[in-house]
């Protein structure tokens, strides 16, 4: 059935090219290939990436193939015009050029300006044809791209070594090849009223709350914004308490992550231009979770679930604890130590907080240079850089011995978390636990970390506690929370994303 025309619309007024894509809602394609071709080229003035090739159809008439050079495979182009100038026949209709004559897999038909510029300014090539109002859209995308390549901030040793790139279809491509199901749906968005980016939400059907992808759907559609340029632009948009130092929101450069994830009954968000996706819902418990955790032995995967929870309390609160001790608390320290630290601190001139403080800022420093500079230097900067400048402090006086080795300490417990944006919030939350501990020693720890607990119990991550399962407590998913149950045992998805279809696994016959 025949789709029921949209009423005209004048061009905007004024210079065509100061316009954007929006404000060519309902305007149509003309029928006269000399005004379109007028058009185009007032739209695209002084934008030399845009080529408008115009030709004739054999025995036929004129035409105006449209398409961003870089964005298009040359050899594809070819093609569509050899069969466009060989075109035999009177009729000369859209209709039997799109179905008959173009070699193309993907093509369409398009009759107003904002789907067409849309489509070609992503990649996709424009026909014109004189005396028809409609044109014809070819998917004709290619370009260069960036390899699928192994991950560089989620490295395994045992796992999938392909990544994301920069591609969105790659990236979509990568997931589908995970989950070879019906059921795996990929929603198109466009964002963006300068960038028109566009995002993909994917989710697997049957399994997911329903409550849940309308919620994200609704997000996702009052971004308004003239541009997206990476992820992070919609993670901040859809989070749900948009000043938490905690993220709400996953990211992943690995597909089987992404997988994995749907699976679970969450959902994820791919941006076009990003290798970096996004998962929701995201809780306190997923900070421990590594993907090579489901790929090892459950006993190993347990340990070393318990070895990060026990760096997070390390990243977090040696810096504090140390000034808490030393500076309030002294009989806690056994004697021989509290001889050789008040030894070490005996020439320093500041107290233990400020000597923290200079520490930890020296040692963000050097990370953040480290990560900076070139690859081949960076790595010898950040780890020199700090052995080079704890040395040298030590000996000018300027901070003890016993500070650096906590510092160091702090800094290695920080690497062993799985998600990067989670070792950011302790970092961050570092600092105010040590000035507590400077003011009221371990009376402000203590308050410090209650604030930090009453804060994670009562924060959402998409309608979802934040600390789910643990509380509320839902003992079937603790099998997946502090230990890793072995794969026959973890016959459930998690209750606490109202699932549609729990069993993950069927029962044994």
């Amino acid at each position: 059935m025949p789709t029921k025309a949209k009423k005209a619309k004048s061009l905007p007024e004024g210079q065509l090219d100061h316009h954007a894509i929006d404000e060519f809602e309902d305007v149509p394609i003309r029928s006269n290939i000399e005004e379109n071709n007028k058009i185009m080229e007032e739209l695209f003035k002084d934008s030399s990436d845009i080529v408008l090739r115009k030709f004739e159809i054999e025995n036929g008439p004129k035409a105006l193939l449209c398409y961003v050079d870089g964005m298009v495979t040359t050899s594809a182009v070819d093609d569509a015009l050899k069969a466009l100038m060989i075109l035999e026949g009177d009729a000369f209709t859209i209709d039997r050029i799109t179905e008959q004559t173009l070699p193309v897999a993907q093509a369409s038909k398009i009759q107003f300006y904002k789907e067409l510029l849309t489509n070609l300014l992503s990649g996709d090539s424009v026909l014109f044809v004189d005396g028809q109002d409609t044109a014809v859209c070819l998917g004709l995308r290619g370009g260069i791209r960036r390899s699928v390549a192994e991950p560089e901030t989620e490295t395994v040793v045992r796992g999938p070594r392909e990544g994301f790139n920069e591609h969105l279809r790659t990236n979509t491509s990568l997931v589908r090849s995970k989950i070879k199901s019906p059921r795996l749906k990929l929603k198109s968005f466009v964002i963006g009223t300068e960038t028109n980016t566009n995002v993909i939400l994917a989710y697997m059907a049957g399994i997911v709350d329903p409550r849940l992808l309308e919620e994200v759907e609704n997000r996702l559609s009052d971004i308004k914004i003239d541009g997206i340029l990476e992820s992070g632009y919609i993670e901040e948009f859809i989070q749900d308490q948009g000043y938490s130092p905690f993220p709400q929101v996953q990211t992943t450069e690995r597909p089987d992550t992404v997988a994995a994830a749907l699976l679970e009954g969450r959902v994820a968000v791919m941006v076009d231009g990003t290798p970096f996706a996004l998962i929701a819902p995201f809780g306190f418990w997923q900070w421990l979770q590594a993907s090579e955790d489901y790929y090892e032995r459950f006993m190993a995967a347990t340990l070393l679930r318990w070895l990060r929870l026990a760096s997070l309390f390390i990243a977090l609160l040696s810096p504090g604890l140390y000034i808490a001790v030393s500076t309030y608390h002294p009989e806690m320290i056994p004697t021989n130590l509290l001889l050789s630290i008040a030894a070490s601190r005996e020439a320093i001139p500041f107290p233990a907080v400020v000597e923290a403080l200079i520490m930890e800022l020296a040692f963000e420093a050097l990370r953040e240079a480290g990560i900076r500079l070139p690859r081949i230097v960076g790595q010898a900067v950040s780890i020199l850089g700090a052995l080079v400048v704890g040395q040298a402090a030590v000996q000018a006086g300027i901070v003890s011995a016993a500070m650096v080795i906590v510092v160091s300490m702090t800094g290695i417990a920080s690497f062993t978390l799985p998600r990067y944006n989670a070792a950011i919030s302790i970092r961050l939350l570092r600092f105010p636990i040590m000035l507590l501990a400077s003011i009221f020693g371990l009376l402000g720890i203590m308050i410090g970390v209650m604030v930090i607990v009453g804060h994670l119990s009562k924060i959402t991550t998409f309608g979802v506690p934040y600390l789910a399962p643990v509380t509320p407590v839902e003992l079937s998913d603790l099998k997946d929370v502090m230990v890793r149950a072995p794969w026959w045992k973890m016959n459930k998805r998690p209750k606490y994303l109202g699932n549609n279809n729990v069993r993950r696994q069927r029962p044994q016959s």
